[in-house]
């Protein structure tokens, strides 16, 4: 889609309330990631999607596939809804990182529900409001940067997802 439409200062989302081409590509690549992550989860029993490759507490300790989904469904509706559109949400972060005993089928509903968010939330978004700030964490960063944040901190994630299913089919492949 073009940005026709999009006036000299950058705003509106074109004449037929067309999304801007920049929110398009975000939604296509957020999309296709959380597609992967998906797929990750599919065929595995219970036990693969709660196993840790190294147990523990600290720098060392890793996360399930179980934990990596919630987390990556709670952080992108936190910080798309809530950061971005400025809508409450209630987040349990802790909860997610407690994450067990969650079927891969209402793992992958949590990815789908924070897609939809997503892509409500930043559909309507103009060329200007990209510029805009938001106060995140200790700081101010445009909702530009927090959307690219966003991304980058799912496919990190989903790198993590990748290897962990890799190592749980490696351990018990008889």
């Amino acid at each position: 889609m073009s940005g026709e439409g999009i006036g000299e200062e950058g705003l509106g989302c074109g004449r037929r309330g067309e999304m801007i081409e920049e929110i398009q590509g975000y939604l296509t690549t957020m999309k296709e990631i959380l597609d992967q992550m998906k797929s990750l989860l599919e065929g595995l029993p219970q036990e693969a999607l709660d196993w840790r490759p190294i147990e523990g507490e600290g720098e060392l300790a890793t996360n399930s596939l179980a934990v990596m989904a919630a987390h990556l469904a709670g952080s992108g509706t936190y910080l798309i809804k809530e950061v971005i559109g400025r809508q409450p949400v209630q987040r349990d972060r802790e909860a997610e990182f407690a994450t067990r005993g969650v079927n891969a089928s209402t793992l992958k509903a949590r990815l789908d529900a924070a897609a939809k968010i997503i892509e409500q939330v930043l559909s309507p978004l103009t060329a200007g409001q990209m510029e805009e700030d938001r106060k995140y964490r200790d700081r101010t960063a445009t909702v530009r940067w927090i959307i690219l944040h966003v991304i980058e901190h799912t496919a990190l994630h989903l790198g993590h997802m990748q290897l962990t299913r890799q190592l749980w089919l490696a351990r018990n492949r008889k």
